[in-house]
């Protein structure tokens, strides 16, 4: 038995809420910094705590690290396919540029259209995604989350 420590990926989903949608002219704001809704702050929360790294699942940039520098405000998402988010076999090139399939564990937060988006990801991957709070609605999967990090 190797004495390797079992090392944890968690996905974060980027969210509709945005610096830019507060102050408009505060131009280019790191990912970690630029989305300021309640469920992004929880899940980074999350994140920070169980990942042994974490990244944001961004619908117009795909996956990114948490001081990546986004130019500017953007509305894409995945729930809208007409806002043009990023592709599934672009998000798959970026789980190997980037070395993320490099964990023992893959861990995504986020609702349906998030989870899809990951899954396809990692569909090459031998990592089995996993899905923590899937099927519960975003208020209850916030309450799951916070207790799980307070305890």
């Amino acid at each position: 038995m190797s004495g390797k420590l079992s090392t944890t990926l968690v996905i974060v989903p980027c969210g509709s809420a945005k610096v830019w949608n507060r102050d408009p002219e505060i131009g280019p704001t790191i990912a970690k910094d630029a989305y300021i809704g309640a469920p992004f702050k929880v899940n980074r929360q999350y994140a920070e705590k169980f990942g042994s790294r974490w990244v944001i699942l961004s619908a117009k940039y795909g996956f990114i690290d948490p001081d990546y520098l986004l130019p500017g405000p953007y509305e894409v998402t995945f729930k809208k396919k007409a806002t043009g988010p990023i592709e599934t076999k672009i998000l798959a090139a970026q789980v190997v540029d980037r070395k993320l399939d490099q964990f023992d564990r893959v861990v995504g937060l986020g609702g349906k259209e998030y989870r899809i988006a990951i899954k396809e990801a990692y569909s090459a991957s031998k990592i089995e995604s996993e899905f923590p709070f899937a099927g519960l609605p975003i208020g209850k999967a916030m309450r799951v989350a916070k207790i799980a990090i307070e305890t």
